[in-house]
């Protein structure tokens, strides 16, 4: 989170914040300035991978008009692909939310599974949610069930980039992505083909700290109709989380596990999504906890208990996530629906710190279940 909240339970709903630390609220960063090169072959060797000064360029970037009620909202996404003359099958990537998400957080990851040259032609594509990343950030009342459904339009509109995928689409989703692309899949609204989880979360940052009782709530309810007032809205947002020093801390306490590889570009790059027109109300949802899919660990595991036998799901559970969050990914283990679980490096954003290691485990998770069909 942006700052160090300190909430007194008392009989007024009064707010009080202590602003002794700054950790921004949410779960990422990016490590995609030192990308990895390597080599295509049918299975990853990540151990002959070399550091490439290179940026990985994608295919292609666009945006596309979601319609939202009345209004339109430009989607930023962007597709990565090697040339080839099989048709290829598709990946979405869903960014982790959080108040700097951003679809550079998969850029590495996309890159290393479409350049294997094995059985399928694999085709990634990455989007930014609305109100986060490069897509525009109306004034909306976000919560849970708003990016349910641009997640399902996204999908399933005759106009979407992705519309030709049919039932052919596997979804990566990291933090509430995830969770969130369950949720949508238990009620029969998408049908991909198979889920991979990483860091998979489902409580804002001050719900999985403070609870969720009614006194809280109440709190929460202050501080985001806070956040979203013209003038003291921008304020706070500015002094909270649209700084480099609060960012900075939030990478080096929570989303990596490795303070040396949070790099002043990071920093840059991050801080610069803050200042985006509307770049505030999203992450005001977030960390209050309307953007959270379910309220409890229970209903977390009932949404992927619902999915056995039915597609293939990954789990990858991140080694040094924070305790709470680090809990709710190892119910997982084992647990009803789930296929498979592993362990990846990392903190609350592994495909950005060590997207090398990701990649190696998705891909054979992709290979595992899909290549015998071709």
């Amino acid at each position: 989170m942006a700052f160090s909240a300190t909430f007194f339970t008392s009989s007024s709903p009064s707010l009080t914040l202590s602003r002794k630390t700054h950790r921004p609220f949410c779960t990422r960063t990016s490590n995609f300035l030192r990308p990895l090169t390597v080599r295509a072959s049918t299975t990853l060797d990540y151990s002959k991978a070399s550091v490439d000064d290179k940026i990985p360029n994608p295919s292609k970037t666009s945006n596309w008009q979601w319609k939202y009620k009345d209004d339109y909202v430009n989607i930023y996404y962007e597709e990565h692909e090697r040339e080839s003359s099989d048709p290829p099958k598709n990946i979405l990537m869903m960014p982790t939310i959080s108040d700097v998400s951003t679809v550079e957080e998969w850029r590495l990851v996309a890159r290393d599974i479409v350049q294997q040259v094995g059985e399928v032609n694999w085709r990634a594509t990455i989007v930014d949610w609305p109100g986060l990343g490069y897509s525009d950030r109306p004034k909306i009342d976000y919560n849970a069930d708003v990016l349910e459904t641009f997640l399902v339009d996204f999908i399933n509109a005759p106009n979407s980039p992705i519309s030709g995928s049919g039932n052919n689409l596997v979804v990566f989703g990291g933090g509430h992505a995830a969770t969130i692309t369950v949720r949508a899949v238990k009620k029969g609204l998408v049908k991909p083909t198979a889920i991979a989880a990483v860091a998979p979360t489902w409580a804002g940052p001050l719900p999985i700290v403070f609870g969720r009782d009614s006194s809280m709530e109440t709190r929460y309810g202050l501080l985001r109709g806070t956040l979203r007032t013209p003038a003291v809205g921008w304020m706070m947002y500015n002094m909270l989380v649209s700084n480099e020093k609060a960012i900075e801390s939030q990478y080096k306490s929570h989303v990596y596990a490795n303070s040396d590889n949070v790099t002043p570009e990071i920093v840059e790059s991050r801080y610069a999504l803050t200042k985006r027109k509307g770049a505030r109300y999203l992450p005001a949802a977030f960390l209050t906890g309307l953007l959270d899919p379910v309220q409890s660990r229970e209903e977390f595991l009932e949404l992927f208990a619902n999915l056995e036998g039915k597609i293939p799901v990954l789990v990858a559970s991140s080694e040094r996530s924070p305790k709470r969050s680090k809990a709710e990914m190892e119910a997982l283990r084992g647990a009803k629906g789930v296929s498979k679980f592993v362990e990846v490096p990392g903190a609350l954003l592994p495909q950005e710190e060590y997207p090398a290691k990701v990649a190696e485990e998705l891909y054979r998770f992709l290979q595992e279940n899909f290549q015998s069909e071709v």
